[in-house]
């Protein structure tokens, strides 16, 4: 009697607390911190995108440019859009896709660091605390400034044990309270019984309660390539499948060694050519050291690299609008489980690994994850191996500070560093921070090179391409005015904004009655042929470009990517002019793509991982049914391969109809 009374006393204790400090705090706050106010589209904003043949002409032909960037990720194209922005005759050259790396294999979370803030508490760590808060004002920002591509979301903290509802409240308040205004909406506690009406799928034996709070969410890769266009429409010259091939030198007055540009190959077409700067910025992520050393080969390296892997399952794994987060896995990691694109995505992982331009998800991390979502799902939900849809890694750049005396400690934010020869280099950092690491970098290159811009950082409340007109009903005009329907309508909305409507233009005719254009990619998805044309004006230039960060279909479904490829390739053909050997070439690219990076080898490892006990007899016929599902010897059957099969066999000489019902 007196534990129920116990936990009746505390549960009230807690919704009061909620509601009397939660309000007290953020009414405080409120008044003591400004709001963030989107500033107006610059004057210097180009209507007209210029083509990558334009952009790479100028690159090759200016004699010298403000700013140089090497790195075409977050953090790269967030420095060019700042330089930008500034006046600066600014480059940035990517030796693969915009977001090709790191930026497009995170948790897709716009947050200020829950865990951060913790430390900062328990430890009296000011630095930690001044991180968080940073983060937290650019969540704000990021939020306000790319509204079609980010947005508010709740996140689930489970409780299983009484006591520690008031223990994890508190530092939930406090994030409350670190965002100040910016807070994007309160957090709560929420009863057993409500949480588990939010999130069905959640293990209820000795639940007794969950704590709501929330920080964004965002298409990581849609809003890099949104960061490149922003810095080309600012007058930017920025070029993917462009690399660095070593950094030009020269002594100065006083005879020191100074960096004033790179040479480069242009990889699509394989065009060499020198760009002049007056400032280099290396923004490489993991290659930090790989551009550091080709400005000092005898400099020690200092981003030690680590892979973090994520996996995508079905939808009905989570809810649509409620993610959760396992603050403390049997290693002592954290772990998200995050509805994203209408799937849903578990990760991450944190473990060293060596440099690599094709990161792989590993076998022993993938059971991790699966191991640990385990733990938190009622037992009716049986986690399959086979249920995963794709499985990626992404490998974080962990940076120690050249700056300091203690280079062997790793920082816990982002460094900038200023080298001998004036190579400015950026690392470290995270997602949401790019901006402000981005202004930090940008300022260092005006005071080290000497640079003029024409105006301070206006970054802040800068809205980024597509962003500027889009409001959460834009679909519903699209929908109308192209005869689109509805779910690409608010797909296409949401990754292109107020440039959607240029995206519909280039659609084909389907022949049907409705909808009238928007022919479908892969019928599981809402990406549409239009899409890939569009790509190719933003600069896209291989099927991977494509499937990977135009759209995100290999991210959610690798399968799905490996049957939508020949109708990407032949749609790039059409566009680019490609003969049929680049054709094949970028098929079997895409295909190792899909394999090596993508997860889609984890389902052939599973035919030797997971056992199966069959007489012989039994073999040798599912071998054959098999063969005469897979008539193109892939090695696999998908849902098309069924399709084609019902049309002309009859099924209930293969499957039960409970099965063929299910199928």
């Amino acid at each position: 009697m007196g534990t129920k009374v116990n936990r009746k006393v505390l549960k009230t204790l807690a919704y009061a607390a909620t509601g009397a400090l939660g309000l007290g705090a953020y009414t405080y706050y409120k008044s003591q911190n400004s709001v963030l106010q989107a500033a107006p589209k610059p004057a210097n904003w180009l209507t007209e995108l210029p083509s990558r043949e334009a952009q790479v002409e100028s690159l090759s032909t200016t004699p010298e440019f403000d700013i140089l960037i090497i790195g075409g990720g977050a953090t790269g194209a967030g420095c060019a859009v700042d330089a930008a922005s500034r006046g600066l005759k600014t480059a940035l050259v990517e030796k693969y896709d915009f977001s090709s790396g790191t930026s497009s294999r995170s948790t897709k979370l716009i947050h200020g660091g829950v865990r951060y803030l913790q430390k900062a508490i328990m430890q009296f760590d000011i630095e930690q605390y001044r991180m968080v808060k940073e983060a937290l004002t650019e969540r704000a920002n990021l939020i306000n400034i790319a509204p079609h591509l980010s947005y508010p979301f709740p996140i689930m903290l489970p409780v299983y044990k009484l006591w520690q509802i008031p223990y994890f409240w508190v530092g939930i308040k406090a994030y409350d309270v670190v965002a100040g205004r910016q807070l994007l909406k309160p957090s709560y506690f929420i009863s057993k019984n409500t949480a588990l009406e939010l999130f069905p799928m959640l293990k209820k034996e000795s639940l007794v309660g969950a704590i709501v709070y929330y920080d964004g969410q965002h298409n990581d890769a849609r809003m890099n390539i949104s960061l490149a266009m922003t810095a080309a429409r600012l007058g930017a010259n920025v070029a993917n499948h462009v690399a660095v091939t070593e950094l030009v030198h020269e002594e100065d007055e006083k005879g020191q060694k100074k960096v004033i540009g790179a040479k480069c190959i242009d990889k699509y077409t394989g065009k060499e050519f020198s760009v002049k700067a007056k400032a280099i910025i290396n923004a490489t992520g993991p290659y930090t050291d790989t551009i550091r050393k080709m400005d000092n080969e005898k400099i020690p390296n200092i981003c030690q690299p680590s892979s973090g892997v994520h996996i995508v399952l079905p939808d009905y794994y989570s809810p649509q609008n409620m993610g959760l987060l396992d603050p403390s896995t049997s290693d002592g990691r954290v772990i998200f489980f995050l509805p994203w694109q209408k799937h849903t995505m578990a990760g991450t992982t944190d473990t060293p690994c060596a440099l690599t331009d094709y990161p792989t998800p590993a076998e022993d991390d993938v059971n991790f994850i699966i191991n640990e979502i385990k733990n938190y799902l009622n037992n009716d939900v049986q986690v399959r191996r086979g249920d995963i849809l794709s499985a990626w890694s992404g490998i974080r750049p962990l940076v120690s500070d050249p700056n300091k005396a203690d280079t062997q400690s790793l920082a816990r934010n982002h460094i900038v560093h200023v080298s001998d020869s004036k190579l400015i280099t950026i690392a470290g950092g995270k997602w949401t921070t790019y901006r402000h690491m981005a202004e930090e970098t940008i300022d260092a290159a005006i005071e080290a090179c000497g640079l003029k811009p024409k105006n301070e950082c206006i970054t802040k409340g800068l809205f980024l391409e597509g962003g500027h007109n889009w409001t959460p009903t834009s679909y519903i005009r699209l929908a109308q005015d192209f005869g689109i329907e509805t779910e690409v309508a608010i797909h296409l909305s949401n990754t292109y904004g107020d440039q959607a409507d240029k995206v519909a233009e280039l659609s084909s005719l389907t022949g049907k009655r409705w909808p009238v254009v928007g022919v479908r990619l892969h019928q599981e998805f809402p990406y549409i042929d239009a899409e890939v044309k569009y790509a190719v004006k933003e600069y896209a230039r291989s099927a991977v470009d494509v499937i990977a960060r135009r759209t995100r279909m290999s991210f959610l479904n690798v399968l799905a990517a490996d049957e939508a490829l020949p109708k990407i390739v032949e749609i790039m053909a059409s566009e680019l002019k490609w003969s049929k050997q680049k054709q094949q070439e970028e098929l079997e690219h895409a295909k190792e793509f899909l394999k090596r990076e993508m997860g889609l080898n984890l389902k052939y490892q599973m035919k030797t991982t997971v056992p199966i006990n069959f007489s012989k007899e039994e073999i040798s016929t599912y071998i054959k049914r098999f063969r005469s599902l897979d008539k193109s010897n892939k090695g696999y059957i998908t849902h098309k391969d069924l399709r084609a099969f019902f049309k002309v066999n009859t099924v209930l000489q293969y499957f039960e109809p409970d099965l063929i019902k299910f199928i």
